[in-house]
């Protein structure tokens, strides 16, 4: 049987992996093997071999992840600069920019 954690762990609000950690810790609160299972079980294809193609289609495909997840982060920053011209403080503006910061510096490394 495969063992896949979910991800729990604390960092300080400066570290510049933050968004991503806190994206890994929220996705892996389910558990993806059953659904991997059901597809195993209806295709015929080993569950490790699932396994190995959705890690390489997803860390493989570079622009095309990126393209897919555009809306998302895309609406994510909207409401990041949203939400501080709602506040109107400079404080909340040096917020929004360090987190848009951190999604922009996420987004650098999955090229």
């Amino acid at each position: 049987m495969i063992e896949l954690p979910p991800y729990r762990d604390s960092w300080p609000p400066d570290d510049r992996h933050a968004n991503f950690k806190s994206e890994v810790a929220n996705y892996t609160t389910a558990d993806p093997l059953p659904t991997l299972q059901n597809l195993s079980a209806g295709t015929g294809i080993p569950i490790e071999c699932l396994i190995r193609y959705v890690l390489v289609k997803w860390a493989a495909s570079g622009s095309e992840a990126m393209l897919a997840m555009g809306p998302i982060v895309f609406k994510q920053m909207q409401d990041i600069m949203a939400a501080a011209e709602q506040d109107g403080t400079m404080e909340a503006r040096l917020k929004a920019y360090e987190a848009l910061k951190q999604i922009i510096a996420w987004l650098s490394i999955q090229e």
